[in-house]
């Protein structure tokens, strides 16, 4: 007899599409937009990874947690994402730094989940018709109305979610160095807070409705625009404020994933909803400007519109290989530029840390 539970779960898609397999997590009803990545490893980083905030996760990858979990992995204070589909899921794991199985921290984080469905398959039926909503189940067990609610589910397009992720209250990290960063954090990965501190800045990190007021005070050196979720055309209604003070200042701006969309919408330049997204971390990012190729880790459903892109405004300064979408620009009427992956996340391992950098010596610069 088995040590573990196998209570039965489904799967529920808005289009009708229903699928069985078994619960993991907490029991209970869960529900988001169901989207996938194709990481092998990393999948702590990923369920606490924010720019996830309200969406069904699943995990092309099949086999996932046979080292289970460890603290110094989370990129936010808690999980994220709003559930777990899996193919594969190990309730026991094998790792000495590890100290807790999956599936104890998804119970601890009150995620629910379900494995043993055909994540293939699932993965060829979004390519084909797009993201959509879902619910997961391991309690209501009537498929009509499952997808009934997934059909009823918000819809990310117009969601607005940075502020259900942001820091309640403003937090400094000092680094060893001069200058003083701004960051405004619509869902700031860990990870960046690392970089940047390793790189000398001491950080002002300020909740995304931060006053203006109170940002002015750090009399920053230079201004960071984090990663987020939801839909970046609705964090634009109050964020756009900050941007365009940042911008006045003549200071240097960087911005990563939402951030970068929150840029480009400043200057004019339209973001749109994807037809599936890009999330996994092995995307192939061309540097326009040295010929590179960068491996890149990805997570976005939103993209900068390449044809409202006026050459008075901005420069494209990245692309992705696959299928040529926008990864990066460089401003012209400020001192700044933006990137919609994630060079923080280093699965080159190294090949996109020179943006940090850059960014450092262009505060400096302008010092």
């Amino acid at each position: 007899m088995s040590l573990y539970p196998r209570n039965k779960a489904i799967l529920a898609l808005s289009d009708g599409t229903v699928v069985h397999g078994q619960a993991v997590g907490k029991q209970g009803i869960t529900g988001g937009e169901l989207c996938f990545n194709t990481s092998m490893i990393g999948y702590q980083e990923i369920f606490t990874d924010p720019s996830y905030y309200g969406q069904l996760m699943m995990m092309t990858y099949p086999h996932i947690g046979n080292y289970g979990t460890i603290p110094r992995d989370d990129e936010a204070r808690r999980v994220m994402v709003a559930g777990a589909i899996l193919r594969s899921f190990s309730w026991e794991y094998s790792n000495p730094m590890a100290d807790r199985s999956l599936q104890e921290y998804f119970e601890d984080n009150e995620l629910v989940g379900i494995s043993g469905v055909d994540t293939r398959m699932l993965v060829r039926h979004i390519r084909e018709k797009g993201v959509m909503n879902a619910v997961i189940s391991s309690t209501e067990l009537d498929e009509d109305k499952l997808v009934q609610m997934a059909k009823d589910w918000d819809d990310m397009k117009g969601l607005e979610l940075a502020t259900k992720v942001t820091r309640e209250e403003a937090q400094t990290v000092k680094g060893d160095g001069d200058l003083k960063l701004a960051a405004i954090d619509y869902g700031i990965k860990q990870n960046i807070i690392n970089n940047f501190a390793q790189r000398g800045c001491t950080l002002r990190i300020f909740p995304a409705k931060t006053p203006l007021e109170e940002i002015k005070e750090w009399d920053a050196d230079g201004f960071f625009f984090s990663n987020g979720p939801g839909d970046p055309n609705a964090t634009a209604e109050y964020a756009m404020e900050t941007v365009e003070y940042a911008k006045s200042t003549g200071k240097p701006i960087f911005g990563i994933c939402l951030g970068h969309q929150l840029m480009a919408l400043s200057e004019g330049i339209g973001v749109e909803k994807m037809f599936v997204g890009h999330r996994g971390a092995n995307h192939p990012v061309k540097n326009l400007k040295t010929g590179l190729v960068e491996i890149s880790t990805q997570n976005h459903g939103f993209a900068v519109s390449e044809d409202k892109i006026a050459e008075d405004k901005a420069e494209i300064t990245h692309i992705n290989l696959n299928d040529g979408t926008i990864e990066g620009l460089e401003f012209k009427n400020f001192p700044g530029f933006s990137i919609q992956y994630h060079p923080e996340a280093s699965p080159g391992p190294h090949d996109s840390a020179y943006l940090f950098d850059q960014f450092v010596e262009l505060m400096q610069k302008h010092k």
